[in-house]
């Protein structure tokens, strides 16, 4: 299995596993991310994909408002 450790060395079109490599989740938990309301997937026959642009636009999304959370509640 390849680690994908930076945005940089992300392919142009993530599967399943490449998520789950960014992520440091499961193929499980990227499977169930690729099948969640709000999540960019591209279903292409049965494969499903997420597009680079994209994935990273909802993983900024998703730390924003992790951040906000946090600010409007802190767990101290």
């Amino acid at each position: 299995m390849t680690v994908i450790n930076s945005r940089d060395h992300l392919p142009p079109t993530l599967t399943a596993q490449d998520i789950s490599s960014y992520l440091n989740i499961s193929r499980a938990g990227a499977y169930q991310l690729l099948h969640s309301e709000g999540f960019p997937t591209i279903q292409i026959g049965k494969r499903l994909l997420v597009d680079r642009s994209k994935f990273l636009q909802w993983v900024d999304l998703q730390s924003k408002k992790a951040t906000t959370e946090y600010e409007v509640n802190p767990k101290v």
